[in-house]
């Protein structure tokens, strides 16, 4: 019984090492060891709209140039065999360790780690995105064997400097020579050469225009091995010097508004850790963002569109995002990637204004408030902690009013009563709760008045989790990516996290409509159908800023714009158009604008219905007025010191809008006046030499369409009475 067991084991090793030598063999015979220019360098990683069909762009455009490299000063290739292999020259060209390590990682961890000598490293890029195979991984170990055994050291490090990826979207030290320093890579310095091959590792994020700390350390570093190992003197070290590296210049695939996506959707994988900038450039990959083509080219139409007057100095930003998954639909962030890098929707600041209101309107619902408390509306308070007196927008004086006005009309004075019941701690608490990452003042009062600059996805990731009942969802533009042969790789963050009460939010939401109806940005609902939409309006201190949230049960869109000097500096946002800024009737018109649009084809959904179970006054009856006032048992003096303050409200708007037609008509006649006097004072005039004037000899100027009244004031700032 012994003998035929071990028969039988012997006879299964005997077999295994028969098929392992097979399969060996047959490897070894099909494997090409490729020159150069049959190399599969890394294919182009593709971003494509929510479709997974319809290309966005790709990254790094594969700008190579194969060279001879008997020109090359030796100084260049010894910079990066110190840099990447000490032993190149003496060892085999592989290191068994260093294939197992990899071969293990690649297949438990999906990772793509390559060998450790520059012979593996050429093998491992020419099976770039294979490795994570057993067969890809055998055949990238053989290769490697048959360089080594078929090709000089001077040839396979010729091969390895001419398919290297290098940053800047360059393969190859010719490439790169150009990318980094405007030359060919035969009148590459020595600094030069010792700066490219120390951030070999990790170009794009070493690069010296991103990481100067990191490619000055790797240059050091390059340079003291070369000069332990004999390849330059002591007096050749001391005299390199760190060299100056050319601009990087975007490639062409970034050219006008795609470009924001594209960098967009690579700055958050890069944050997820689950790929590195290399991986993105090299890897071949398919990624499946959440932006719908049809959404995002309304929403980009719609902020590229001025307005009459509209200063070119002024900046929009802007978003609509799914609040029930956290994915982002649309962007705003500027017209062209390659004239103005900086992100109009998730980098570029501005103050939030009144848009923090509701943050705070969500807290007195935490704290057991009932909405209908009353509150004293009036300016020319003030409150603990302020020396200043507090004011709303105009100086409005509103009367005891209850929460669900005050938001509606940005009332000041009653937000500023309760971030003191709240204080500034408890309100930014709930902010950063609610997801918004941004600095948040808590040691002022001033903080429920936005005074602290915020971009507008962060806005938008505040705003979201309220509008979603509580649920909190990370904003995300990437549904998923895929690899080269169509595996998963990575999927979209799914939190669905519950952060506040349902109820609290759904009376926040039943509150910010008012806003859409008779309040602030009164008409949006209306425009859009009578859908119900919750919104808040919001004006920077001094004018400098003017923003907009708001949401259907299913889609938010925040739009915001600001208006920087040449330096960045905020500046007051001037009127134009028939939009002044303290009415932020601008940007509510670009929701209206989008959300026409968007929400177009889609069914009419309602707003969840809350109950209100909260005390008149709060439990401790000290909110607003006290625990025996609530808009339900008002006194007629209320009552009527509300419709006196509505009614001046009403009759302030209208004298701004006298004063617009006013002055309309008064340039219509200075410039009748002008055709009368000289006829050829323009070809608009109806007496222009060579046309006909109309019997009677008056003007006859087409009357141009006046603005839109602006909706009531929107508070920001008491000392300057910002609404």
């Amino acid at each position: 019984m012994l003998k035929w067991v071990l028969g039988i084991f012997f006879g299964l090793i005997g077999l295994g090492l028969a098929i392992g030598i097979g399969v060996f063999a047959y490897l070894y015979a099909t494997t090409e060891v490729p020159q150069p220019e049959k190399f599969a360098l890394a294919e182009k990683t593709t971003v494509y709209y929510a479709d997974g069909t319809t290309p966005i762009g790709s990254y790094a455009e594969q700008n190579r140039e194969i060279i001879s490299c008997e020109g090359l000063p030796d100084y260049v290739g010894n910079a990066i065999v110190a840099s990447e292999n000490r032993t190149f020259y003496t060892d085999k060209g592989l290191d068994l360790k260093g294939i197992a390590r990899a071969f293990i990682n690649n297949v438990t961890k999906g990772t793509r780690q390559g060998g450790s000598t520059i012979t593996q490293q050429y093998a491992e890029r020419y099976y770039m995105g294979e490795t994570t195979s057993y067969v890809g991984k055998a055949r990238e170990a053989i290769m490697a064997i048959k360089i080594a055994q078929t090709e000089s050291k001077d040839e396979v490090l010729c091969n390895y400097m001419n398919t290297i990826y290098l940053g800047r979207n360059s393969y190859g030290i010719q490439a790169a020579a150009k990318s980094y320093f405007n030359k060919d890579a035969k009148d590459l310095t020595l600094s030069e050469a010792a700066m490219i091959a120390g951030i070999i590792p990790s170009p794009s994020t070493w690069d010296p225009a991103d990481n100067p700390d990191m490619a000055k350390a790797r240059f050091k570093r390059v340079l003291n091995i070369m000069q332990e190992d004999g390849y330059i003197t002591a007096k050749d070290h001391k005299a390199a010097e760190f060299p100056q590296t050319a601009d990087v210049t975007q490639q062409n695939e970034y050219a006008g508004p795609n470009g924001y996506l594209l960098d967009m959707v690579r700055r958050e994988l890069v944050a997820s850790k689950t790929f590195t900038k290399e991986d993105l450039d090299t890897g071949g990959y398919k990624i499946v963002t959440t932006i719908d083509k049809v959404k995002q080219d309304a929403m980009q139409s719609v902020g590229d569109t001025r307005a009459d007057g509209m200063p070119e100095s002024i900046q929009v930003g802007g978003i609509a995002v799914e609040q029930k998954t956290g994915a982002v639909v649309s962007v705003y962030a500027g017209s062209d990637y390659l004239t103005q890098q900086l992100n109009n929707a998730d980098q570029a600041m501005f103050e939030p204004g009144s848009t923090m209101k509701p943050f705070a309107l969500l807290g007195a619902a935490q704290s057991g408030v009932n909405f209908d408390t009353m509150f004293n509306g009036n300016s020319h308070q003030h409150f603990s902690g302020i020396t200043a007196e507090v004011n709303n927008a105009l100086n409005i004086n509103w009367g005891n009013i209850n929460l669900y006005q005050a938001t509606a009309n940005s009332v000041n004075t009653v937000f500023m009563n309760v971030n003191e019941h709240l204080t500034p701690q408890r309100t930014a608490k709930i902010a950063h709760e609610a997801g918004i990452e941004g600095e948040i003042d808590t040691s002022s009062m001033y903080n429920v008045l936005g005074i602290n600059a915020l971009t507008v996805w962060d806005l938008a990731q505040g705003h979201s989790t309220i509008a979603n009942n509580g649920v909190k969802n990370t904003l995300h533009m990437v549904n998923k990516v895929l690899s080269s042969d169509n595996k998963d790789l990575y999927n979209a963050p799914n939190e669905n996290k519950q952060v506040f009460d349902a109820n609290d939010c759904a009376l926040v939401q039943k509150a910010m409509q008012g806003t859409t109806t008779y309040g602030t940005a009164a008409g949006v609902s209306s425009a859009l159908g009578g859908r119900q939409v919750a919104g808040k309006s919001g004006t920077a201190n001094d004018e400098l800023a003017a923003s907009f949230v708001g949401y259907t049960p299913s889609l938010l869109n925040v739009w915001a714009i600001w208006n920087p000097d040449a330096d960045g500096n905020p500046q007051v946002v001037p009127a134009f158009g028939g939009y002044g800024v303290t009415s932020t009737g601008y940007p509510a018109h670009l929701f209206e604008e989008y959300m026409t649009q968007a929400l177009q084809g889609t069914a009419v959904e309602q707003f969840t219905t809350p109950k209100d179970s909260g005390k008149i006054g709060g439990s401790d009856g000290t909110w607003g007025l006290g625990g025996g006032q609530s808009s339900s048992s008002s006194t007629t003096d209320d009552e009527e010191a509300k419709k006196q303050a509505e009614e001046e409200a009403k009759r302030k708007a209208e004298e701004e809008a006298k004063k617009q037609a006013d002055a309309e008509a008064q340039q219509k006649q200075e410039f009748a006046q002008q055709c009368l006097a000289n006829p050829s004072y323009s070809t608009e005039c109806p007496n222009y030499p060579g046309t006909s004037s109309g019997g009677d000899g008056d003007t006859d100027v087409e009357q141009q369409p006046k603005p839109d009244p602006q909706p009531k004031p929107d508070p920001q700032q008491p000392q300057s009475q910002q609404q």
